[in-house]
């Protein structure tokens, strides 16, 4: 579906669910064992959001503090006139230094569609002030979209990978 294959068609052979068991289905993704949650995207005008919190840590270096948050999440609407659920991708990634003499901080945003492999680890002085790892992290984009997009097929609907303009 599309140039890239940011989508995926149903099969015409799959009865088609009404919106509220695409969303309903969708929801059963989150389970204890899943890196990522669903949650309801009211807040920013979207019917659902899957969230991947890839690293949340902070750590001591020598005379600094230091953070790294990453983020991905995919924004989803539903268009029940087409059968389609369509997805954007947003990567968010806020890294930040405090110390003596210096102060640095740097943001990133990415929005569109995105596939991508990533891991990353850093061994510094913990918040206990113990030597030890801070982060260590591994990161696919299909471990998060091809559930999704497994759960909207299944409901006989198609999933739409936006890249650019509005849901």
């Amino acid at each position: 579906m599309g140039l890239f294959g940011f989508g995926k068609k149903s099969d015409k052979n799959t009865p088609v669910l009404t919106v509220d068991e695409v969303r309903q289905r969708l929801l059963t993704l989150n389970r204890e064992t899943a890196p990522y949650q669903i949650i309801d995207g009211a807040s920013q005008n979207v019917d659902l959001i899957a969230e991947w919190k890839i690293v949340d840590a902070k750590w001591y270096e020598l005379f600094a503090k230091a953070n790294l948050t990453k983020v991905f999440r995919i924004y989803m609407k539903f268009d029940a006139a087409k059968h389609q659920v369509r997805g954007k991708d947003e990567e968010f990634t806020v890294e930040w230094r405090a110390g003596v003499p210096s102060l640095s901080a740097a943001v990133s945003k990415f929005q569109g569609q995105m596939t991508s492999v990533e891991f990353g680890a850093a061994y510094a002085f913990t918040e206990e002030l113990k030597p030890g790892v801070v982060y260590n992290y591994r990161f696919s984009t299909s471990e998060i979209k091809k559930p999704i997009q497994e759960a909207v097929t299944a409901c006989g609907w198609d999933y739409k990978g936006v890249a650019f303009g509005k849901l």
